[in-house]
């Protein structure tokens, strides 16, 4: 499969292993206001670096996420975007600088860009579920780039789609070669993945004209558009007449269609001449999605910028999406439990969109934002919290759709600069840390106060994980501390024991497979 090279790549291939985890710090929890209708709650925004922040949800998301949709900068070279388009934000260019090193100065934009990017899907890539899905939104000046990288990090046969969304329909008196109306959205599942269904209008049935005892039903083909050599034959109608076979042979196999003949799914013509098949209504599920969504079903730009202005009273930024495309890509990609990523939150349209399907058919479906400017709290956030509780007044107000959130910041790095671990986290941010890496499953892991022993992480009839860990002293596995740890009914079959030093000699815990980790060197892998 051809790869995409560019200046950098090298340096930030394996970027994502060097980003350092730290602890996500709550600030606050917003609720709805009393009366409003219930909605999903376990909800955040996070403000800060993306790529941090990606870091850091992995050891409670990772392979959880149904559904992600970003909306990175296009980069256009248009400086004068609230989000600076063409990645020469100082974050960016600090952050280029320290990864890539003197080459990050010289490098064209769209190396630059891809160097941002690269990182940043390859954590989108480990949070999505086995049946997950990815929507990137993008313009023509990447989307070539973002193809190929999506093909190497997702896999080639993963893409579902290019979808091109419509996005302005009003001519704009472009000076260029073209008027451009349109974006794209690349669609990529993490491995198998069926796309939902969409409800259908009476404009989709618009073509079922005919109706008799069991409903109504559209006319359809029964030849085959393909050549199959088993599907040659001749068909006998009630009279004895015989219907020769099309050029390509028949739809179906001849089991098949006498089946269907008999059920009168497929009828003859009234002088027997040819077949006919009746497609009915109650046999079409839903309205399989297309790969161009106009600007009049999912919403335009100016749709997007008049929700945002009803919201704050004048628009407060410059691009955002409308809610309608993100319910689009919602109601194909997710059902009423799953959990909604988006890392470059913007004015934050995804909570927008994930609280509003939420009301229309009761689920509970959960949103992560993510947003690393300066305007996370007072626009993105400010807006859910409209959306919440409501906005508008008179004959403009609109009613909030209940739910909440809590906002939260980067914190400090779970290890220090010379790998240390960094207690300043607390305790049991190290403990949690140390249950994702061993994989503990969420119904095996105990707390501190668990009946067998404060250092436990998990037990089961297997294994039993214990972090023997105290701040004030050194730690040692030896014969004493083996003596202290007491499971009652449950002996499990193993032990993994991470501490500073172990006394025991190889024979012995090959003996009673035990297996000791070192406090920090074997919990650094992550």
């Amino acid at each position: 499969m051809p790869t995409l090279t560019w200046v950098g790549k090298d340096k930030v291939v394996n970027h994502h292993h060097d980003v350092p985890f730290r602890v996500l710090n709550k600030q606050y929890s917003f609720t709805a206001d009393n009366n409003l209708p219930n909605n999903s709650t376990q909800n955040r925004i996070i403000h800060g670096d993306n790529l941090e922040a990606l870091k850091s949800l992995l050891p409670e998301f990772e392979g959880k996420v149904k559904c992600i949709y970003i909306d990175p900068p296009y980069n256009t070279g248009n400086e004068g975007w609230v989000y600076n388009d063409n990645v020469n934000d100082p974050k960016i260019k600090k952050w280029l600088g320290q990864v890539v090193g003197k080459e990050g100065e010289d490098l064209s934009r769209h190396d630059k860009w891809l160097c941002m990017m690269y990182p940043r899907l390859k954590l989108l890539h480990k949070l999505l579920a086995d049946d997950g899905v990815i929507f990137v939104s993008i313009g023509d000046e990447e989307q070539a780039h973002l193809k190929l990288v999506c093909d190497e990090i997702f896999g080639y046969s993963n893409c579902l789609a290019d979808v091109i969304w419509q996005h302005s329909i009003q001519p704009k008196g472009y000076a260029g070669t073209f008027s451009v109306h349109h974006n794209h959205t690349l669609i990529f599942a993490k491995s198998l993945f069926v796309l939902s269904n969409l409800e259908r209008t009476e404009e989709d049935n618009k073509s079922y004209t005919n109706q008799d005892e069991r409903g109504r039903y559209r006319l359809g083909d029964v030849r085959n558009a393909l050549y199959r050599p088993n599907l040659i034959y001749t068909v006998k109608t009630p009279s004895g007449k015989i219907i020769e076979p099309p050029a390509n042979g028949w739809r179906y196999s001849k089991e098949t269609m006498e089946q269907k003949i008999a059920v009168g799914e497929i009828v003859f013509s009234e002088d027997e001449s040819r077949l006919i098949r009746k497609i009915y209504l109650d046999s079409v599920s839903g309205r399989t999605p297309e790969t161009i969504w106009f600007g009049k079903d999912v919403g335009t730009t100016r749709d997007a910028s008049s929700e945002l202005k009803a919201i704050f009273t004048e628009a407060p930024f410059d691009t955002p999406k409308p809610t309608r495309l993100i319910e689009r890509i919602l109601q194909i990609s997710t059902d009423k439990n799953s959990i909604i990523l988006d890392s470059f939150a913007g004015s934050g349209t995804t909570a927008h969109a994930v609280l509003k399907l939420n009301a229309q058919d009761g689920g509970n479906r959960q949103f992560i934002l993510i947003e690393m400017m300066d305007y996370a709290e007072n626009i993105t956030a400010e807006r859910v919290r409209r959306v919440i509780n409501g906005y508008g007044q008179d004959n403009k107000k609109v009613a909030g759709l209940g739910g909440g959130f809590d906002y939260y910041t980067i914190g400090q790095p779970l290890f220090l600069d010379n790998d240390n671990l960094n207690e300043a986290v607390g305790i049991n941010t190290i403990r949690d840390y140390i249950t994702y890496s061993e994989g503990i499953p969420t119904h095996e892991q105990t707390t501190p106060d668990n009946p067998y022993n404060p250092y436990v992480l998990g037990l089961n009839r297997e294994v039993a994980w214990v972090f023997f860990y105290e701040q004030e002293r050194t730690t040692t596995l030896d014969i004493d501390f083996l003596g202290t740890l007491q499971f009652g009914q449950q002996k499990p079959n193993s032990l993994i024991v991470y501490a500073d030093k172990c006394l025991l000699n190889q024979e012995f815990m090959r003996k009673y497979n035990i297996r000791f980790k070192k406090i920090p060197r074997d919990i650094t892998r992550f």
